[in-house]
């Protein structure tokens, strides 16, 4: 029987720095049956060029701008040929038997599993954890990395159900992706990854965790770890996320988590600890109380067409709301968890 095509997609910005390494370390794979998709999203550093130059075997497409992360996968997803769709941020640099080992964790795996992630590492101190079998989630919506920032000891090491996977390193399978649709593009950049793990998860789909498949992640390292732009979207669209996926009664509840999430980064901005102190380094507290309040126009003037995207998901959703709190207490954060912590 012949091995499943894989196709990978890739969303470049100015990416240049990393490319050589990351596109070197997926030619370098000990499985063969791979496709590369790379879709630059208006470059202006000669990423295209460098690519066409030294890689040319990989399929490129060039949009005139930005059009966001959810876009620009979307476009190499619906040209891709891959029975699986492994989706790969450029800041990455991918062990030898990453693809190899995904692919037998996959198709050995039940039907209803269509999401598989691996062990992502620091690529800066490979020792340290950026997620192991995706991403945990708070009860407000948003998500981090599983064991973000433990020391690798081999804790999580099992190859087991997990939550969603992460999307800077992820596996689909494409026909979950033509069940459930692709990523949400109104979203434009940041949570998409896990609105579209949790779409998944309500029609019935499950993810595995592959901790042999390997990646090395120079985290943030196109969009930059505290910017105004990810507050924005980040604020913006965890709220988004809980409108269209979470039970009526867990909506009901989010001004309350995010209160308190809000009190916490207070505290974390007073004692220096965790992103909200960071985001305060970068972008002065009283900047950050203004991008805060354009996200909270930006959320209610979108809060309609969730509305309405919300109708289509749930019409079609496969598990109750007993097992939706149990994805909570399995795979969910505390606020100290998301906001102490970087």
């Amino acid at each position: 029987m012949s091995a499943p095509l894989v196709s990978v997609v890739m969303v470049n910005l100015n990416g240049i720095g990393f490319l050589k390494d990351c596109l070197q370390s997926i030619y370098g794979q000990s499985y063969s049956d791979f496709e590369v998709i790379l879709v630059d999203n208006g470059s202006t550093d000669g990423s295209v060029s460098f690519v066409k130059e030294n890689f040319p075997a990989v399929n490129i497409l060039e949009n005139g701008g930005n059009l966001g992360f959810a876009k620009a996968n979307n476009q190499g997803i619906k040209i891709s040929k891959g029975k699986y769709i492994a989706l790969l941020n450029n800041d990455t640099v991918v062990d030898k038997d990453w693809l190899k080992n995904l692919v037998k964790a996959a198709e050995s795996s039940p039907d209803k599993v269509g999401m598989w992630a691996g062990k992502i590492l620091s690529l800066k101190n490979p020792k340290i954890i950026d997620s192991v079998g995706g991403l945990m989630i708070s009860g407000d919506g948003i998500a981090k990395g599983r064991g973000r920032l433990e020391e690798d000891r081999g804790q999580y090491d099992r190859e087991e159900e997990v939550f969603i996977p992460s999307a800077c390193a992820a596996l689909y399978r494409k026909e979950l992706l033509n069940e459930v649709g692709l990523f949400d593009e109104d979203f434009f950049a940041y949570c998409e990854d896990t609105d579209l793990g949790m779409r998944a998860r309500l029609a019935g789909w499950k993810t595995i965790s592959v901790p042999r498949a390997i990646v090395y992640h120079y985290y943030s390292g196109t969009t930059g770890k505290y910017t105004s732009a990810k507050a924005y979207f980040v604020e913006r669209n965890h709220i988004w996320l809980a409108i269209k996926n979470f039970p009526s009664s867990r909506i009901l509840l989010l001004p309350l988590y995010t209160s308190w999430r809000y009190l916490m980064q207070a505290y974390g901005i007073v004692s220096k600890r965790g992103a909200g102190s960071r985001f305060v380094e970068n972008l002065s507290g009283k900047r950050l109380f203004f991008i805060l309040i354009k996200s909270l126009l930006g959320t209610i003037k979108g809060i309609p067409l969730m509305l309405k995207k919300r109708k289509d998901i749930q019409k079609d959703r496969k598990v109750s709301n007993e097992e939706i709190r149990s994805w909570f207490k399995r795979y969910g954060l505390t606020m100290k968890e998301i906001v102490l912590k970087d």
